[in-house]
């Protein structure tokens, strides 16, 4: 494997090969010439030509047959190639992996059980870490807690705080939800709702609103849930479709569709966020942990 050996350290070689001779290399027996092969790496012919005669002198061997203007690789260069091939591959494949780890260090994965601790979630980290990034699950509640053990996830967003040694906890926001009622419907004229009067009712519904699509289920087993996949189709969707919708306190949502909104009057309605990270997690997940909770702290000093 004497290409692969030239390849490596040796302080006794006056030249030693390196990646760019055998792109060198590759391009020239792709492109068919030395012109083309020289255009399409952006170098002129000359320095073109005497890279590659370093190349032959450095493997002690002549790779091509040459005659006047026109080059061609002969059986040792055509050997060559296929090492080329499988080195510049390699190489390929090295940059690509570390490229990947180098994006990885820079992005969290977040378990969460809702959107909107989601969304405020986001927010703090753009404004302490802006080149931070922060790729979503929503999943259950004992999904987000197993993930989380098993380092599937970096950080997790849970409707309960998680009493393991192993795990940090800090409750990350509250969350009430209202019901959106058109002024039409009987329960408009109420000032608030219970359960027992939603029960059996019609909603809309996101389906993306993890944990509360169950509970709403659970509390209301008679009602039909018409479920909406695409959020901008569902928000263009609640003022016309008639029936009743939920709608969240969450500060930084904007809720401008029409109808009159409701408290609920139910345990149901109210959810308090905890976030969760790991004590061994990553440096990005701990610092990040560290400043929702700083956050949180002088909000109440």
């Amino acid at each position: 494997m004497q290409l692969r050996h030239l390849l490596m350290h040796d302080s006794h070689k006056e030249h030693m090969l390196n990646f760019e001779q055998l792109r060198q290399l590759e391009a020239v027996a792709e492109f068919g010439t030395v012109s083309a092969a020289a255009d399409e790496l952006i170098m002129s012919q000359s320095a073109l030509s005497r890279s590659l005669a370093r190349l032959e002198k450095d493997l002690g061997i002549a790779l091509f047959d040459r005659h006047g203007r026109s080059i061609s690789l002969n059986r040792a260069g055509a050997t060559a190639l296929e090492y080329v091939h499988s080195i510049l591959r390699e190489e390929r494949l090295m940059r690509s992996a570390l490229s990947e780890l180098a994006h990885r260090a820079q992005t969290l994965t977040v378990g969460t059980v809702a959107p909107a601790p989601l969304w405020r979630l986001t927010a703090l980290a753009v404004e302490r870490f802006p080149g931070l990034l922060l790729s979503s699950q929503t999943i259950g509640q004992s999904d987000v807690e197993r993930r989380l053990i098993s380092a599937e996830i970096d950080l997790a967003i849970s409707s309960q705080p998680l009493h393991y040694p192993a795990i940090r906890s800090h409750p990350l926001m509250s969350e009430r939800l209202s019901v959106r009622v058109p002024e039409s419907h009987r329960l408009a004229a109420k000032e608030a709702l219970t359960r027992d009067d939603l029960d059996g009712e019609t909603f809309l519904l996101y389906a993306g609103v993890g944990f509360w699509r169950e509970r709403v289920q659970s509390a209301l087993p008679h009602s039909t849930l018409i479920m909406q996949e695409d959020f901008s189709v569902f928000q263009q969707l609640v003022p016309a479709s008639g029936v009743l919708s939920f709608t969240t306190d969450a500060a930084f949502l904007t809720d401008t569709a029409s109808g009159v909104v409701l408290p609920l009057a139910d345990e149901i309605a109210h959810a308090t966020y905890h976030l969760l990270v790991r004590r061994d997690g990553p440096h990005d997940a701990t610092q990040l942990f560290q400043w929702v909770t700083s956050q949180s702290e002088s909000r109440h000093n």
